[in-house]
């Protein structure tokens, strides 16, 4: 259990049901992932695969949540102020956090201030070069959540200082800056492949500060991540991280059973009972963070009739839609996403 908390923290994988065999080593980790993800700049994505195997393994964000406790913590700001009106952030970053030492690079320098600001400022700037560095993908969750225009400016204070200037205040934006698509990424590793002509490689071969680092992806079947021995939280307690990228539960669920895996995540529903009464493995259950929706596009007909769309979400019952897709038991809530019919 301890190790599985320990992974958790680590890696973030999110899902509401582990598997985990009791026979994990504390020096190498399989886990049985799910998908491969789609590249491994977590700007760029929007989804748990993706997030798994570079945000929560790799990188570090300025600030960060605890999966034990609620709030965010700090993170690569040691502290922070606010202004009264809530439009200035000042970070103050922590000393001597190294980036990763890889194959591919070295880095001559540790995390400062104008890590901060090239990790928005490629989001927030269409002029700048790296935001369309890859074809076809683009900032789709900080364009979502508004910070473009809610980002008024960033400013270097000083090496270890970066203030933020908000267009208006903005009561969650200290808990968004926890969120994995804006991890903080190494403005030196750019600059590196810029001069190199591998922008590309930016999506391929990611360089954090997280607590492990990146050696390899054999697309669709393994990742392989080494622990991070200069991480300023310390060595993490896996020497060895292995995502063996399996896409179907039932294989997945038969991986560990088998003893080639030591976690897997989403298993499928039917199968969890035969899993908790499996006495060499343990099943963790815990409330997820994330929030599901279908929406409407209100742009076209006729969904751009509000009227249409409230129809529309009373006639259809959504429970048997949604259950199988979110794997998770139901729960008493004040307000039942199911069933809500105050849709607009």
């Amino acid at each position: 259990m301890k190790l599985l908390k320990e992974f958790v923290f680590s890696v973030g994988v999110a899902t509401a049901f582990f598997a985990i065999s009791n026979e994990a080593s504390a020096k190498n980790l399989v886990y049985c992932s799910e998908a491969s993800p789609e590249g491994f700049d977590p700007a760029l994505y929007s989804n748990g695969t993706a997030f798994d195997a570079s945000a929560w393994a790799v990188y570090n964000r300025l600030v960060e949540f605890d999966p034990d406790k609620p709030g965010v913590f700090p993170g690569l700001a040691e502290s922070w102020q606010i202004s009264d009106d809530g439009k200035e952030y000042t970070f103050h970053l922590r000393k001597n956090v190294k980036f990763q030492k890889t194959a591919f690079f070295t880095p001559t320098r540790t995390l400062n201030a104008d890590d901060v600001i090239f990790t928005f400022e490629r989001a927030k700037n269409p002029d700048s070069p790296w935001h369309a560095y890859t074809s076809g993908i683009r900032y789709q969750y900080f364009e979502s959540m508004g910070f473009r225009t809610l980002i008024k400016d960033i400013v270097k204070v000083d090496d270890q200082t970066v203030k933020f200037i908000l267009d208006r205040p903005d009561a969650p934006f200290l808990a968004d800056l926890a969120m994995p698509f804006l991890s903080i990424n190494s403005l030196e590793y750019a600059q590196q492949l810029e001069k190199q002509g591998k922008r590309e490689q930016f999506n391929l071969q990611p360089v954090g500060t997280g607590p492990f680092t990146f050696v390899t992806y054999q697309k669709d079947a393994l990742i392989r991540y080494k622990a991070n021995s200069d991480y300023y939280a310390g060595k993490p307690k896996i020497d060895n991280l292995v995502f063996s990228i399996t896409t179907d539960p039932a294989v997945r669920a038969q991986k560990l059973k088998a003893g080639e895996c030591d976690i897997m995540s989403y298993p499928a529903p039917a199968d969890i009972g035969e899993l908790k009464s499996n006495p060499d493995l343990k099943v963790v259950e815990r409330p997820g963070l994330n929030i599901g929706y279908m929406a409407y596009n209100t742009t076209v007909p006729p969904f751009d009739n509000v009227n249409v769309r409230r129809a529309l979400n009373m006639a259809v019952n959504k429970r048997p839609l949604l259950m199988p897709f979110l794997m998770v038991r139901q729960q008493s809530q004040k307000s039942d996403a199911t069933d809500n019919v105050g849709l607009q």
